[in-house]
């Protein structure tokens, strides 16, 4: 049965100066014309709000209050819209917010950097203005803090791991901005002596080979190595595909970012060989046979990691270490430095092959499946190998013919868990979040999209469109994106490929029903802005005929198409936003079309079409209220009816 009042519009929160004016919307729809009733509460006092008896409720900020609106109609059937906050500052610095504003995120209050104690609580505050009010999300050293999403960041109890460069950001349907970076420092207990000035990994995986067979693993392997670490505080570069020159670019911009004290890891999973001790990486364009100058020296890839006096370089080989071309000269490699900081984790032994293993839908490296097990272990990084060496070896499946190998020269009980203490100034971030940035873009009907950007690897991203409730005058709704043409040596895969990323999207991303998706890969080779198509078909129910419209949505160069160009690095920045924030922009052109055959043609291209769905409607209760008892509020007023004016 169909209820009496159904409001239709809640009323948002806001976040504004003092003397600023706005206006609070509610709308609803009912059998019987209806009455609006406004209400305010100011300490713990709730009362009408004198002659706010229509949908609109303009306000002079003043205060800090809670507001909602009682709806009924003539059969006396009544419903209150959520509660709102308006949240008004008092003070806030001269020229804010800025001349025409229109209700975007402005940072009124900035973290301030402190120090910190073991065992002691740490707090630390922004504040932000913004109609409507803005979401809060804290990051540190890049790293979002999946529960510390308020204005205030409380810790209960400090730890020397809670050390770092923290920074929040607050974003609105109007856009986002970040506060300024702190860096906060926790004294060590006297068991943890050892840190890092900063953690930084590349992550490769070749799996399409154009003269070799292809892999399976690396996918799943890279994918899940980049999550671990990010857990651990590095800043990670993770690519797939990469031809000698990608992989020499790729290896000298990682170089150029490791500095004095910092962890560094370099892992490489794809097809590999070993000659006389010396290990080489074979990129996907190298030639049947190979030659040491088609391939990657990876001892010239330590020593150069040692030449920045890192504090811990640690390589993970998972590839085969047969032996191949003895007739071949060696790579020219000066003996590594005796410095104590370096270890080997090979994924098996000498003149060895390194297995597969099928898991389910996944395929992965049997040395990965163990290597996740153990790499959260806060303990000395080579006793964690071991434990990874005593699983591979206790396998049954790799029994004789597969044995993980380590060589070290850790002097020092360093952990990957060892806490951040960044030194001096720094510039350049590295890495890229695989928390998605979001665009909100707007039809010519009406309808709205939230478009979705993921990152599963730093040279691969999905774009995901999901569509919002339609207007009155929409039915039908159905949306795809489309290829565009000048990315089709880019954006395609083959098939194994493909379904095996997919599986990967859909299970970082299960709990989000999407509309459509669409594949962008290989960002390493884009060198122009790219230009997406976001087709909208859908019924006018006036005229009952089907209806295209489409829009078209340019992406600025990609984070990695920036990072492979030629730049100046210096050490990675702790003190930025995460990497990818600044790197994209939205363009939009829109064009209206008839479809005559009544009919929206759902397949094009590497874009995927997906079923329709309805979002959770997202309540406008405010995200942090000082009163706990608005239910209690709530039911009082309902208990009072529409002849009362309050409870």
């Amino acid at each position: 049965m169909q209820e009496a009042i159904v409001i239709t519009e809640q009323p948002v929160s806001v976040s504004v100066p003092a003397g600023y004016a706005f206006t609070l919307r509610c709308r609803a729809e009912g059998r019987t014309p209806l009455q609006y009733q406004w209400f305010c509460q100011h300490q713990s006092v709730c009362c009408p709000v004198p002659g706010a008896t229509r949908q609109d409720l303009p306000v002079t900020a003043q205060q800090t209050q809670l507001y909602t609106c009682r709806i009924n109609d003539l059969y006396k059937n009544a419903v209150f819209t959520n509660w709102v906050k308006v949240e008004v500052h008092q003070c806030v610095a001269r020229g804010l917010p800025p001349r025409l504003w229109q209700g975007e995120p402005v940072i009124i209050l900035n973290p301030m950097e402190q120090s910190g104690e073991v065992g002691k609580p740490l707090q630390l505050r922004c504040a932000a203005m913004g109609v409507p009010a803005p979401r809060y999300q804290w990051y540190r050293n890049g790293n979002l803090l999946e529960h510390q999403k308020k204005k205030k960041l409380w810790i209960t109890h400090a730890k020397v791991s809670d050390s770092g460069t923290y920074l929040c950001c607050a974003s609105n349907s109007h856009g986002e901005c970040w506060t300024s970076a702190v860096d906060i420092h926790i004294d060590m207990c006297r068991s943890e002596k050892f840190f890092a000035t900063g953690k930084i990994a590349l992550l490769v995986g070749n799996n399409h080979y154009q003269h070799h067979p292809n892999l399976m693993a690396p996918v799943t392997d890279v994918f899940e190595l980049s999550l671990l670490l990010e857990q651990l505080g590095f800043q990670v570069v993770s690519l797939l595909d990469l031809n000698k020159a990608e992989m020499v670019t790729a290896v000298s911009r990682f170089l150029q970012l490791l500095g004095k004290g910092v962890y560094a890891i370099f892992y490489y999973a794809g097809h590999g060989y070993e000659h006389s001790g010396r290990n080489y990486m074979v990129p996907i364009d190298a030639p049947q046979p190979y030659a040491p100058e088609n391939c990657i020296s990876v001892q010239r890839i330590l020593q150069k990691m040692q030449q920045q006096q890192t504090a811990l370089n640690l390589i993970l080989l998972d590839t085969c270490r047969k032996w191949y071309n003895p007739e071949c000269a060696l790579s020219q490699v000066q003996p590594l430095e005796p410095w104590g900081n370096t270890i080997y984790g090979y994924a098996t032994s000498e003149d060895a092959e390194a297995y597969e293993l099928q898991d389910g839908e996944f395929t992965s490296g049997i040395f990965m499946k163990y290597l996740k097990k153990h790499i959260l272990q806060e303990k000395k990084v080579t006793h964690m190998l071991e434990d990874v060496l005593e699983d591979i070896g206790q396998d049954p499946l790799v029994t004789g013919k597969q044995v993980m190998e380590i060589k070290h020269t850790l002097k020092e009980a360093r952990s990957l868990t060892d806490p951040i203490y960044p030194l001096g100034a720094t510039a350049e971030c590295w890495g890229c979040s695989h928390e998605p940035l979001s665009k909100m873009v707007i039809f010519p009907c009406g309808a709205r999209v939230e478009l979705h950007f993921h990152w599963l690897f730093s040279n691969l991203m999905y774009v995901c469109a999901k569509l919002q409730p339609a207007p009155d005058h929409v039915a039908d709704a159905r949306l795809l994106l489309c290829q565009p043409t000048e990315m089709d040596h880019t954006a395609i895969l083959k098939e194994s490929h493909l379904d095996q990323v997919e599986s990967l999207l859909a299970s970082v991303y299960k709990r989000e029903e999407l509309d459509c998706v669409f594949q962008l890969c290989g960002l390493q080779k884009i060198q122009t802005d790219v230009v997406l198509q976001l087709d909208l078909h859908y019924t006018q129910l006036s005229t009952k005929q089907r209806t295209c419209e489409s829009l078209q949505t340019t992406l600025q160069k990609s984070l990695l198409g920036q990072f492979f160009s030629q730049r100046n690095y210096s050490q990675p920045n702790y003190q930025t936003t995460p990497a990818c924030t600044g790197s994209m922009y939205l363009q939009v052109v829109s064009a209206l079309s008839g479809d005559p055959k009544g009919q929206a043609s759902l397949r094009t291209g590497s874009g995927h079409s997906l079923p329709s769905s309805n979002p959770s409607n997202s309540s406008g209760e405010p995200e942090e209220n000082d009163e706990n008892d608005l239910s209690e509020l709530c039911s009082a007023l309902l208990r009072a009816g529409p002849g009362q004016d309050y409870p």
